[in-house]
């Protein structure tokens, strides 16, 4: 397995230009994830079936030649398990890979469980044994040891023939198109801009509160996310979450309520003067600008059973296809077709994952019938 670590421009815009003459190529990354909201980006993996390349970020100022290599739709870059690794390429180039296939996507059409990992599809398919010893590294410290490199280039090294594998597998069954679609559905959603005015509805328990508390709630949670994209820094590090949810719940103000109340001491000795300031503004918003009370799905009138007759169809799917239920509508995507039918009056401009796409004809037409 020969590598080559790309630290230079000159090197860079070689090793890119040769990939772009390609049809297919394997990408991988290596980040730190740690307090940060965004991950550190601390290698990325690159392989055209010759040529394999460990490109380095930390060393290289420019990185625009690899820009140019995600965005160039003639070639098809292919990545696992790479939910994490679309936000990393968003986040440090403002770019999505495209266009975009996912092995751990194709494993699941040949009916393997979503979360299928690299290594046991490789032992599977390659007869090879990966030592994943490494995947907890500190990945932007440097030097990188042998270790770390090799561990890194094996990554993509075997991607290679293992997409090929799955790629004659998932066309023989007639899941090829399908494999690209949800790949692409993944990346649409990674790429979701966080929405500052909606972040207090993800806040657990927030549907406990009346309004008057989410009125308090929805520019604490407002301002948590600004500070944790302004500082790059994760949520709970900001503020931890039930703080946030305690702060509303009480309308806290002075330093010792919230200390009295089980907030963290060094949020309350960060923040506390803009907390305050927040919690008075929200307390003197007028009652007509209260923001609704969050009512959740599964405290509708006749939720467990429509949730139940959904299930059901759904293992009917699973029999007659061989994909596993949780890839074909996970718990999450159900409610999310019943928020469509109940809330959105079956809104085609807002259409839920199961009514579009592949999944459209092997189980949404269905879904949408039983529920009529």
């Amino acid at each position: 397995m020969d590598y080559q670590i790309v630290t230079e421009l000159a090197d860079l815009e070689l090793v890119c230009a040769k990939a772009r003459e390609a049809d297919v190529v394997m990408l991988d990354t290596e980040f730190v994830r740690i307090r940060t909201y965004y991950p550190m980006l601390g290698l990325i993996q690159l392989y055209d079936g010759e040529t394999l390349s460990l490109i380095d970020p930390v060393a290289l100022d420019e990185l625009t030649p690899f820009t140019e290599l995600l965005k160039d739709t003639s070639v098809l870059k292919v990545l696992h398990a790479c939910g994490e690794d679309l936000e990393v390429f968003a986040n440090s180039f403002g770019c999505m890979p495209i266009p975009m296939v996912d092995t751990q996507v194709m494993a699941a059409f040949l009916g393997y469980g979503l979360s299928t990992g690299f290594a046991a599809l490789v032992k599977e398919h390659l007869d090879i044994e990966l030592d994943k010893s490494e995947s907890r590294a500190d990945w932007v410290a440097r030097p990188l040891t042998q270790k770390q490199l090799e561990y890194a280039a094996a990554d993509v090294y075997y991607l290679y023939p293992l997409y090929q594998k799955l790629y004659q597998q998932v066309s023989d069954k007639g899941w090829w198109q399908a494999s690209q679609q949800e790949s692409d559905l993944m990346m649409q959603k990674r790429g979701i801009i966080p929405n500052s005015d909606t972040a207090y509805a993800d806040i657990k328990g927030a549907w406990q509160l009346n309004r008057k508390q989410l009125a308090v709630l929805k520019p604490l949670a407002a301002w948590r996310l600004k500070e944790a994209l302004r500082r790059d820094l994760a949520l709970n590090f900001v503020v931890k979450e039930q703080d946030l949810w305690t702060i509303a719940r009480h309308s806290l103000v002075s330093p010792k309520s919230m200390e009295e109340n089980g907030v963290d001491p060094r949020s309350i000795r960060r923040h506390k003067d803009k907390i305050a300031s927040i919690v008075k503004l929200g307390k003197q918003l007028p009652e007509d600008e209260y923001p609704e009370k969050i009512e959740r799905l599964m405290d509708y009138p006749g939720y467990k059973q429509a949730f139940k007759i959904l299930k059901d169809e759904v293992k009917k799917a699973s029999q007659q296809t061989g994909l596993a239920t949780e890839f074909l509508a996970s718990k999450k995507q159900l409610n999310q077709f019943l928020t469509w039918v109940w809330r959105r009056h079956r809104d085609p401009a807002k259409l839920p994952d199961v009514m579009q796409g592949w999944r459209l004809e092997v189980l949404g037409l269905q879904l949408d019938k039983v529920m009529k």
